[in-house]
């Protein structure tokens, strides 16, 4: 598989992301349109992606006409690009700059999508540009590469000057798994590997490849912690989220959605590392205590930030005793768990400590926000804000609903989380 690039000049990734913590508004662009979040002219928009970025503070949605992003807390449409030549299956944002990754998507496709346009919004402009042979499943942001996941392959890309730095092959990935950490001192990557249930670790930095044995069979779904030194997996069958110490593979807890197969639509970890969020096509979000965490981090602190908290040792596989600690929560589980080794694995599993019930008609993505509080963005064009008691648990209380495109039209593409 070989690939295209061409660049303009003066391609530079930008320096100073750190200092967008939390702008009311989409910086170094213009404002939204007349047509407004959720108008009647939406009736002839398809949804096609929605996609959080790195801090989960806001999310592009990509349409048959454009893209649109959405700030969450407040929640607001900050900005949109409306076009008559075609919309786009993937957008991909880096942190709250004008920075962006751009693949077409949709019926009436003006741009092709084994193409990925690397957009920069304050110069109207495309700055960048890779073409494949086949179809582009996914593209991931960081502030010092690229990453564009193919069904077999993922490139990783040098920001500065578009130079390939690393080829990966995959086994068959047509969801575009691919995760990507965003702490300033750690690079770490995870894909499926080319065994079956198989995850590789990538920590670029340190230049070691770890290959974890996730599950028995394929991976549906994964996510990464900010400073990607834990990573959590489920399978195509859905029931089990287990979660790993990434540098030596550990298995550090398991967790139980349900007993029915379920499609896993998204995973999230909380930024303090102590709370686990899944959706489903079940239509309930499920939200788990992890009984992992880092040492030396305060647990009251929801602050987003890029400077997660170390992992003490963290070559030595003997150095997790210090990280595994009692939450404030504990997960629900079976009377019979006594009797472990003797009944089913099921009667001794953790269950989920809160729940929330969505629609079962549309795909979810899911993320923390601000304190003990969980956003859900669905392909439907809904945007759902709740909240959790982290000591009683339970079913979780609405604290927001908003419909920012109202469409008739069903969703084409997908989510990424």
């Amino acid at each position: 598989m070989s690939s295209q690039v061409s660049t303009s000049r003066g391609l530079h990734p930008p320096e100073k992301i750190m200092a967008y913590e939390s702008p009311p508004t989409w910086p170094l662009s213009v404002p939204t349109s007349k047509a407004e979040a959720g108008s009647s002219d939406d009736q002839e928009v398809r949804l096609l992606s929605v996609s959080w970025n790195q801090d989960c503070g806001c999310f592009a949605a990509g349409t048959s006409n454009g893209f649109r992003i959405f700030n969450c807390d407040p929640f607001k449409e900050t900005f949109r690009r409306d076009l008559k030549s075609g919309g786009f299956g993937i957008v991909e944002m880096l942190f709250r700059c004008n920075i962006l990754a751009l693949v077409g998507g949709g019926s009436n496709m003006h741009y092709p999508p084994n193409k990925v346009m690397i957009w920069d919004d304050h110069q109207s402009r495309c700055i960048g540009e890779f073409t494949f042979r086949s179809d582009v499943r996914a593209v991931k942001l960081g502030k010092d590469n690229i990453v564009i996941v193919l069904e077999t392959k993922i490139y990783v890309y040098n920001f500065t000057d578009l130079k390939m730095l690393h080829q990966i092959e995959t086994l068959s990935n047509p969801k575009g798994l691919c995760c990507l950490s965003h702490h300033s001192n750690t690079s770490v990557l995870a894909c499926p590997g080319l065994s079956q249930g198989h995850v590789r670790v990538e920590h670029f930095g340190l230049k070691v490849t770890k290959m974890i044995t996730a599950h028995d069979s394929h991976i549906s779904c994964m996510a990464l912690t900010m400073d990607g030194l834990l990573l959590a997996t489920a399978s195509m069958k859905g029931t089990l989220i287990r979660i790993f110490n990434t540098m030596d593979g550990t298995r550090l807890q398991e967790v139980r959605r349900g007993l029915d197969k379920a499609e896993i639509y998204s995973i999230a970890l909380s930024p303090n590392v102590q709370w686990l969020a899944v959706s489903s096509d079940k239509g309930t979000v499920h939200i788990f205590s992890l009984k992992v965490r880092v040492a030396g981090e305060d647990s009251s602190n929801d602050q987003r930030t890029l400077e997660a908290p170390r992992m003490d040792h963290q070559n030595s596989s003997t150095s997790m005793d210090p990280l595994i600690q009692t939450n404030t929560g504990s997960n629900a589980s079976s009377s019979l768990s006594f009797m472990k080794g003797i009944l089913p694995k099921y009667f001794s599993s953790e269950w989920s400590f809160a729940q929330f019930h969505l629609p079962e008609v549309t795909r979810y993505i899911v993320a923390f926000g601000a304190q003990n509080t969980v956003m859900m963005v669905g392909l439907d064009g809904s945007f759902y804000r709740c909240i959790f008691d982290q000591v009683s648990g339970g079913q979780m209380t609405q604290k927001e609903y908003s419909r920012f495109l109202k469409t008739d039209y069903p969703p084409l593409r997908t989510l990424t989380a």
